[in-house]
């Protein structure tokens, strides 16, 4: 083994210094790092070994230089919602399956949608892909025209931007036609506010209403995105004269903050009132909370969120693609026959 001087041990190891540790050509080590046929096993194993000693890590920046791509998939995701949390890691696998990797970019209180997206644009990505984004349609088609773009999770009219969704007009339905097969009529739904998103979930539900001859008396209160919207709109449940017996929810994180409100009221869920969720994020999955809600079949998304990019990227494909997967409603522990 060729010991390192002290210059050598304070900079970064590269490349060539793996292939002096190991006795052999800087050529055969990136066969080896690279997964490339041709080296033996037994140099395979000294070369990895070698490289987990000293440190290396290969420079991407030097990589993009010399290939002029990054291999970079730009991620815009809302730092709130866990549901985007979720879709994350199941694209982050997908993308490696490629060669691709991610640089995530975030929408918080005091950072919105177009500083996400700039700074995913400075960091050389090769492509976009934006959850739950509201940035207009023209917007979205001007990005596109700069490099690919998928939207995920809402309907775009604007040809050249790929979108991936699910049918949420379906999803609420299924939540409906859940609850009425459990024997409730008296259903209310809590919407999410302006937005497309919110406003499929929402016809989703008076569609599935109108279908079991209960469009008469829809009841629809106002709501948001989050624990605060379905905190409010409990409370304007516990102060009506004519308290339905089954509430669906624009998302799942709404659908805590209702929970928590009409639980703390002393209601009990489900057998006082019945609550459906939407997203099957991993709040509703926790043992204490056992929310009944709509999965978006996020596995499906991403990867066809993934292959929509890769397709454009690598195969040369052009035009706008949308697809529309079919969600999936869990019954869990929150509905229940109504009350007598």
């Amino acid at each position: 083994m060729v010991a390192l001087t002290a210059g050598e041990a304070a900079r970064r190891p590269r490349l060539e210094d793996v292939a002096s540790d190991v006795g052999v050509s800087p050529a055969t080590v990136s066969m080896v790092l690279r997964g490339v046929a041709g080296p033996s096993a037994a140099t395979r194993e000294r070369v990895l070994a070698a490289a987990s000693r000293l440190g290396y890590r290969p420079d991407r920046a030097a990589s993009v230089l010399a290939s002029r791509r990054s291999r970079l998939i730009g991620v815009m995701l809302d730092i709130r919602n866990t549901f985007h949390a979720q879709l994350v890691e199941d694209v982050h696998d997908a993308a490696e399956r490629h060669g691709y990797d991610l640089v995530l970019s975030t929408v918080t209180r005091g950072r919105d949608e177009q500083q996400a997206v700039e700074t995913l644009l400075d960091s050389r990505c090769e492509a976009l892909m934006l959850f739950g984004s509201e940035t207009s349609a023209e917007r979205l088609a001007a990005l596109d025209r700069q490099l690919p773009v998928v939207v995920v999770g809402r309907p775009v009219p604007s040809a050249g931007v790929d979108v991936i969704r699910a049918a949420d007009d379906e999803g609420v339905g299924q939540a409906v036609d859940h609850l009425i097969g459990l024997g409730h009529r008296h259903i209310a739904y809590v919407d999410g506010g302006p937005g497309e998103i919110a406003g499929l979930r929402s016809r989703g539900f008076r569609d599935a209403m109108r279908r079991h001859g209960l469009g008469a008396g829809l009841v629809v209160i106002g709501g948001g995105h989050t624990e605060e919207s379905g905190a409010a709109a409990a409370q304007t449940l516990l102060d009506s004269d004519q308290r339905p017996t089954a509430v669906v929810m624009f998302n799942d994180r709404s659908a805590m903050g209702l929970v928590d409100t009409l639980t703390r009221a002393g209601l009990a869920i489900p057998g006082s009132i019945s609550v459906v969720g939407y997203d099957d994020s991993p709040l509703a999955r926790l043992a204490h909370i056992d929310l009944t809600t709509v999965s978006q079949n996020p596995g499906q998304l991403t990867e066809h969120a993934v292959a929509a990019l890769i397709e454009r990227l690598d195969n040369g494909r052009i035009g706008h693609r949308e697809v529309v997967v079919r969600p999936r409603l869990v019954v869990r522990r929150t509905t229940g026959p109504p009350p007598r």
